[in-house]
């Protein structure tokens, strides 16, 4: 059984059965949700992955890198930024609609609306397609969506998607109504939601976000350091 551990805004921690450690969207040392820093992750890290290059997705990455030597998964873009400006080489690049067997389960880059920018030191010049992840680990289908609107493309995802983690915040990602919408193509059997609360304009009652998508699907809220197990 693998475990996902959520710390607040989009960063996500997943556990495999196997003890394998994932993280998406490290954003921690300025994230006032946070629950942890980058050394809950100094004993073992295997592989960060990353949706898009916004500072409140990657601002943890670039030093985690350094730190605890993951593989980083990611578009070709941010890829090519770590290896050509960090000088960092231990890499999977990947983009949209492409898919690949890793040891630990298999991740596939789904279409996400959003911006490209890369935040990072020497980082002009680097941008990026924003993505969504489907991980596939343990018999579960996990999807984290990143930072996305709505789009109708979310219903191709019907069918293999056990846990849909979802922004709500609305303003920069879908709010409510639209991740509720979302939930309705996807057809996943638990959301998670997530983006809100980090700042008072993304705030967000997760319970009225409940209220729209139960008994459709079963909406788990994770406060930072919360757990829940697959």
């Amino acid at each position: 059984m693998g475990k996902l551990i959520f710390h607040g805004q989009s960063c996500t921690e997943i556990v495999a059965s196997d003890g394998t450690r994932l993280l998406i969207d490290p954003f921690l040392t300025d994230n006032p949700q946070a629950d942890v820093g980058r050394e809950h992750f100094h004993d073992r890290l295997d592989y960060l992955l990353l949706t898009h290059g916004h500072y409140d997705h990657v601002a943890d990455a670039w030093p985690l890198l350094e730190e605890t030597d993951p593989t980083l998964i990611a578009s070709f873009e941010i890829v090519a930024y770590a290896q050509e400006v960090l000088g960092y080489d231990k890499t999977h690049p990947m983009h949209i609609g492409g898919g690949y067997d890793f040891p630990f389960g298999r991740v596939k880059l789904t279409p996400a609306l959003h911006g490209g920018q890369v935040a990072g030191k020497g980082s002009d010049g680097y941008t990026t397609v924003p993505a969504g992840l489907l991980l596939t680990l343990d018999g579960c289908g996990i999807y984290h969506a990143g930072d996305t609107g709505l789009t109708l493309d979310m219903g191709l995802l019907a069918g293999q998607v056990d846990v849909a983690l979802l922004p709500i915040g609305d303003n920069f990602t879908m709010g409510p109504v639209d991740a509720a919408l979302a939930v309705d193509l996807i057809k996943p059997r638990v959301v998670i939601p997530i983006h809100y609360d980090t700042w008072p304009l993304i705030a967000q009652d997760p319970e009225s976000f409940r209220a729209r998508v139960e008994p459709r699907a079963e909406v788990v809220v994770l406060r930072p350091g919360d757990e829940y197990e697959f």
